[in-house]
This record gives structure tokens, sequence and C-alpha cells, in this order.
């Protein structure tokens, strides 16, 4: 086992003491790592793993959680990201009074890991910290996210608002379907990737030409308007990045009522004092100084505070927002086939983030199921009683567990 260049955070376990105090030693129980890294924060827990005999429920003991920074390799490096995902797991296990020799399973779910050379990069790395004997998951954050709602079984559509979007489904059989935001300061594209169903069209309403081209991973994806399809391919749906994009349209209404190409908005008198700024010309230089996707986000409140209060802009820019999500999440259900053939199975829609939650009047989150429920009125909406790294945690409990019952039986 090598130490990695950070072999110093490790020194705790040359001690006779490791950390806290713990009712469970490592030779009782051995230990399984949850994290979620995001952007903002990342998060990691430790919990038992033969101590619990059956599914766990969200009053499952938790020996230690450390927080530590931003994780996401796009947004800081993959130096840096390697950095605060093993010191956080570092802190962790001292915590809880565990050494890596403990440690039976970790499961990261990091936002940034969108393919599968990201999944190897991270899995080579965490090879050479722990010991041969654990064993290793790395997803995106979603993969989480929806676990903190199922208790970690993969199965069902998680739909994370908040800064960001992210639709991300799993089928029965593992497949898995998600349509992620991202785009410049005014205006964003998402993604719908789905692994395992090559050849297969994809419905879409694109904008344009009658044929689109996207270059994606060095393969060129044709894009036939006239019959919403991809050709030759299955991948790609529009989405919106939610907060960043209703925030980033606010913006927009703004400079468009003030230089006269729209309708007057009582979002430029709220902006402007929410930003502490007088006039609409000094928001240009405002959102370029920093275009941060959480710094424009933060305007979200002053777009719904808008709406509530009868601002047609306001509100037309939340509907859109609705539609967006709603779609995204019925692409995803519609490509995994998780309402069946006729569209009235049942399935979870974990719903994560700021955005989702309900307001004075606009409850983003209800009509976004509303919506989805025109389509598939059987889709269940979960809000999460655990957190997603405690859901990262089970799910890595779950296949371990699948694990041990299939050798007991050999």
């Amino acid at each position: 086992m090598i130490k990695y260049r950070n072999g110093d955070i490790w020194g705790f376990e040359n001690g006779g003491h490791v950390g806290c105090s713990s009712s469970y030693s490592d030779s009782e129980s051995g230990v399984i790592l949850g994290v979620d890294g995001g952007t903002t924060s990342t998060i990691c827990v430790c919990i038992p793993f033969s101590s619990l005999h059956s599914l766990p429920d969200p009053s499952l003991p938790i020996l230690a959680r450390a927080v530590a920074g931003c994780s996401n390799h796009n947004s800081v490096g993959e130096t840096a990201a390697r950095d605060t995902l093993e010191q956080v797991m570092a802190e962790t296990l001292l915590n809880s009074g565990s050494k890596r020799s403990a440690v039976r399973a970790v499961c990261l779910g990091v936002s940034g890991v969108n393919h599968p050379t990201d999944q190897e990069r991270i899995l080579k790395w965490l090879r050479d910290i722990f010991p041969s004997h654990v064993k290793l998951y790395v997803h995106n954050d979603a993969v989480a996210a929806l676990a903190s709602g199922t208790l970690g079984k993969l199965h069902g559509c998680v739909l994370i608002a908040g800064t960001g979007c992210i639709a991300c489904g799993f089928a029965e059989d593992g497949q898995e379907a998600r349509a992620a935001g991202a785009g410049p300061i005014l205006g964003d594209w998402g993604r719908l990737d789905l692994h395992g169903l090559p050849g297969m069209s994809c419905p879409l309403n694109f904008p344009g030409e009658d044929i689109l081209v996207i270059k994606i991973q060095h393969s060129m994806y044709h894009i036939d308007n006239n019959s919403g399809s991809v050709l030759d391919c299955s991948l790609f749906i529009t989405v919106f990045s939610l907060g960043y994009g209703i925030a980033a349209q606010a913006l927009t209404a703004v400079i468009r009522a003030h230089d006269g190409r729209g309708p007057q908005t009582m979002l430029t008198k709220s902006v402007l004092q929410s930003l502490s700024l007088s006039s609409p010309d000094e928001l240009i230089g405002w959102t370029y100084a920093d275009p941060s996707w959480a710094r424009i986000a933060a305007l979200v409140p002053v777009v719904v505070s808008c709406a509530e209060d009868g601002d047609q802009i306001a509100n037309k820019i939340l509907e859109d927002a609705v539609q967006e999500l709603a779609v995204s999440v019925k692409a995803v259900v519609r490509r995994l086939c998780l309402g069946g053939v006729d569209g009235n199975g049942s399935f979870p829609v974990v719903m994560v983030g700021g955005v989702l939650e309900a307001n004075r009047k606009w409850d983003i989150g209800k009509e976004v199921i509303d919506c989805i429920q025109k389509t598939y009125p059987k889709a269940c909406p979960v809000k999460p009683k655990v957190e997603p790294a405690v859901g990262a945690a089970l799910f890595a409990w779950n296949l371990l567990k699948k694990e041990t019952e299939v050798n007991c039986h050999r």
C-alpha cells in the first residue's frame, strides 16, 4: 500500500491513539466511507458495516463526519481535488477511531466525474491509498444524491437543482441515463448521456438549421431538426442549469429592459437593490468581474420574490425553468423505460437542491412533479432523509452486502 504524496496526513495511524473513542473496533466490524464531493464543499461520512444486517434506516449510526473544500477537478485541478478528497477521508477515519485497514469499502460521488476516464483516474489513485481488500466505487455526485433518497438502491431518477442542475437515472439492469447542464454566462446547454444503448434515436427539440452538427469526444453526431432525432447516436438533450440559468435570464431581462429591447420588469429595481448597484449599466461590470455559477445563482431568491409579487417576466423565467427540468427528467425516464412500456409504472424521483424548495407561492419542485406526472402519473417524488454522503455510503453498503451474501453461499 502506497501512502501517496500526502502520506503525512495518515500519520495518526502510526500512533497508539487513533482518534475519538468508538463502540466499533476495527476487528469488530469494519467501516464504510461515503463521500459527496462538489464545487462548494466535500463531505465524508463513516458508517459501520457488520453491525447492519438489513437495509439501514435514516437513523443508522454515523461514526464520524468531516467537511472539506472543493473536490471537482474541473474547478480546482486534479491535484487540488485529490488533496481535498484524501484530507476529508483521513480526517473522517481519524475522528471515527479507525485506520485504513478497517475500511471495507469507499464510495465517492464527485461532481466532474462524467466519463469512464474520470472514474479510472480516481480509482487508480484510490488503489494507491487503500489496502487491496477495500472495494472502491467512483461515480458522479448525482449517484450519491439518488442513493440518499433510495437508501442506497440505484433505481429511479434524481433531479438536483441548486447552482446547477443534473437529472440522472438508473434502470434495474444497471443502465444509466444522465442529463446535465453547462453553458456560458447568459445561456445554457446540457447533454444527455446514455450508456449501453448505441444506435437508438433520441427525440430532441433544437432551434436552428435543419441539421445541427455537434462534436463530442472526437465523434460527429448529426441531429435532424425536422424529426427531432439524433442520427446514429443516443446522446443529448437540452436542459437548464437551474439556479445559474434562472439568475442569468433575470440579468438579461434587466439589460433588455434598460436598453429598450424588452419590457419593463420589477427585476430591475430588485436586482439592483440586491447587488447595491445604482444603474443597470453597472450590471455588465458586476457580471463579468466574477462570472462564477454560485455568485450568479445567488440571485434566484430575487427572481422568485418578483414572480410571487406578480412580475410577468420573472414568472415566465420560472415557468420556463420548470418546463426544462421536467423535460430533462422525462427524457431520462423515457430512455430507461422507468415508467414501463405504458408509462404507468411506479418509480422514485429524488428531489435535491435549494431551488426545489417551496416558497410563499412558487413551489418549483411541486410544479416540476406536476408536469412529470402528466406523462408518468406514478412518478413518486422523494425528499431524502439523509445527506448525499450517507447515500454514497449506503450504496457501497448495499453492494458489499450482496457480495458478502454471494460468497457465503458458495
